[in-house]
This record gives C-alpha cells, structure tokens and sequence, in this order.
C-alpha cells in the first residue's frame, strides 16, 4: 500500500465529514487507505462516519488521549509505505496526495513533507515551513524583529523561502505531515509525554536529528481552518505553557536565565493565543453568490438567508460590492477548482462557505483566528 492518512477527530464531526470527502476524492487513484480515530468525541462524529464512510476505519478511543497517542495509535493500525498526519479541519485537492508523493520519491534524505497551507479565505498560514524555536530564534519571535528585518531574522517563518517555493525547512506543522512509515517508527512517533502543541515540531527535530531533511512543497495547497479542535481558553494556556517547556527541556540545556526567560515567552504567546482565539462578532454577508447552477438551491439559500443570491457558474474572479460571501457547490465543483479560488480571490475580502457533496450545510471560517461556522440548510 502506498500511502495511510491519519485523522484525528476531538469535536469536529461537520469539518471531518469535509475532509473526508476530499481525502477520498484525492486517493481515488491511489493505493491508499483512510484511518479516522476519535478522541471520545461528545458530538456525533462516530455517528457520522459510521453513515457516511461505513467502509472507513474508525477507532473509537473512550477517552481524550492527546493529539500524539492518539496519532501513534492510528500509525500502528496503518499499512501505506508513507503516512500522512492530517488535521480533520483540512480539505485536500484532487492531486495532492499524487504531487505529494512523487516528490517525496525522489529524495534521497526524506524526513517529512509539509505543504503550503491557507486558512478559510484564501491567505497562506505561515506556519507551513518553520524554523526550529531556539532561545534566539524564539527571541526574534517574541520581539516581532522578525517582521522589522525577515532577510536577518526571518529563521522562525524559514523566511529564506518564499511561499511560493519549494525546499528545505527544519519544522512543518502537524496540520498536514508525509512521510515514510518506517522513519515515523524509528522516531517513535509523537512523543506522548507532550499532549499537544510542540509534538509537530518534536517530530521534525527528531527527523533532522535522524540526518534527515524535512521539505516545503508549495505545488499543492490545502486549506486549513484553523483552531476548530480547541477553544483557546485557560486550559489551553497551560497546555501550550506545558508543551513548550516540554520542548524545551528535551532538546536544550536550560540555564536559569533561559529558562525564566523562556517562561516569560511562553506566558507571552499564551496570553496573545488565547486573545486570538476569542471569538468575535460576525457581521453576516450584505450579498450572496453561489457557484453552481442549480437553481433549487438558490432559492433554498435565498430562503434560508432572507437575501437574494447570485448565481455564478464558474469558480473565478468575483465581482463584489459590500460584505459578499461566496457559497461552493462542491455537488459540482472539485476541491481543487475551490482551493484555487479561495486563493485568487484572497484578498478581495470575500468570505467563502462550501456545501460538501450530498450534504445539508455549508461550512468555512472567516478569520484564522475565530473558530469556523456551520449552517444548516
């Protein structure tokens, strides 16, 4: 078997039916297989998969485990030569896997592979290729002299590429992970003494110390709505505080002086993350477009938003006023026709929602910061 993607699911039962379509879709070709474990999920996401994808494997864990026992876990039910670690708030195009995984054939040093990611309107989540975190590298981080001179201290973001081009790169994030099984094993997996947050980048900095090289590919982008497995409220502050300290201690000699100021970042970036997260008011669309030509849905959604609907039947450029959000009907558009549209249409200041195939919502998120939404229609 070529290829295993792994999904996670804490919560998240709308965006896992999402990317599920798109993984099915983008393997379709492949010899491939789909492992969806749950972390004791309080709404209906095992429900879900067992209607919906009842040829799918699904492992039920009755309790939380964490985002790295809950990976290892599925990794060692896998079969494929490559693993993917997928986020279930993802959606992949078509070819992903395929572009994905001829790259990766042809590097003789493969550690892992991260591709370039964007949030729910189109904008590329710089996070996609990372340096490692080190005292001064988090320096640079935590100053913002990394935004003031990106060509001298530019490290955290691997700002020496752009996100447009492909190389090498020292963290990816574990939003989207390829490599090769027999490394993830030699590694060890996610380290499960981390429950969350830095496990991504102890993954990558085993990889390298393993004398691998971990790879940005920016041929393939996929979409990533950040956040929607956490509320970023106390308990996430400590778990992100517990997480770098883990990192911290496990990789770097601590010195008192490192460490106190290492503490003072991490409250830092804890405090901002928990900010970020707040959700804020929505100010709901002024105009609508739906992409498709199916007439009956847009009087659906006309009736639905109690506003007219433009009906568009190309993905491309789109002509706005005021406050217009943009509705796919992926009953009739791929997901990679949808993906290049988020992107073109990044910066116009359109909000985008998708419809998956046969099913009765439309799903996205506005900011990378909030939390998505879900309608039911």
């Amino acid at each position: 078997m070529q290829l295993s993607i792994i999904i996670l699911n804490y919560n998240v039962r709308y965006f896992l039916e999402l990317c599920v379509l798109s993984v099915q879709n983008a393997i379709e070709n492949l010899d491939a297989e789909i492992i969806v474990i749950d972390n004791n999920s309080q709404d209906d996401s095992c429900a879900m998969m067992k209607n919906r994808f009842p040829n799918l494997r699904l492992i039920e864990n009755k309790e939380n485990s964490g985002f790295p026992k809950g990976n290892n876990i599925g990794v060692a039910e896998a079969k494929g030569e490559y693993i993917c670690i997928l986020n279930p708030d993802t959606v992949v195009a078509e070819d992903t896997f395929t572009k994905v995984l001829a790259f990766a054939k042809k590097q003789k040093d493969l550690g892992i592979i991260g591709v370039k990611l964007i949030d729910g309107t189109g904008k590329f989540l710089p996070e996609s290729k990372r340096g490692t975190p080190t005292p001064f590298v988090a320096f640079t981080k935590i100053t913002g002299l990394y935004k003031l001179f990106p060509k001298t201290f530019g490290k955290y973001y691997a700002q020496h590429l752009t996100e447009n081009e492909t190389g090498k790169v020292e963290i990816l994030v574990g939003a989207f992970m390829v490599m090769q099984r027999d490394l993830y094993n030699e590694i060890g997996g996610f380290d499960e003494d981390c429950f969350m947050y830095s496990d991504d980048i102890d993954l990558s900095y085993m990889a390298l110390k393993k004398g691998k090289s971990n790879y940005y590919f920016h041929e393939t982008s996929v979409i990533h709505y950040k956040g929607e497995s956490t509320v970023k409220d106390g308990t996430y502050m400590k778990r992100f505080r517990e997480a770098m300290n883990f990192f911290y201690k496990k990789h770097f000699r601590m010195s008192v002086l490192f460490s106190v100021f290492m503490e003072m970042g991490i409250v830092f970036f804890s405090f901002i993350k928990m900010f970020q997260g707040k959700p804020k008011s929505k100010l709901s669309p002024e105009n609508y477009i739906l992409v498709s030509d199916n007439e009956n849905l847009k009087a659906t959604l006309e009736k639905q938003f109690n506003k007219k609907v433009e009906l568009q039947k190309t993905a491309q450029i789109f002509s706005k006023s005021v406050a217009t959000e943009v509705v796919f009907d992926q009953n009739q558009l791929d997901f990679k026709t949808i993906i290049q549209a988020f992107e073109t249409n990044k910066n116009n200041g359109f909000t985008f929602k998708i419809l998956p195939e046969t099913s009765d919502f439309i799903i996205g998120s506005n900011s990378s910061f909030d939390r998505g939404e879900m309608i039911k229609i």
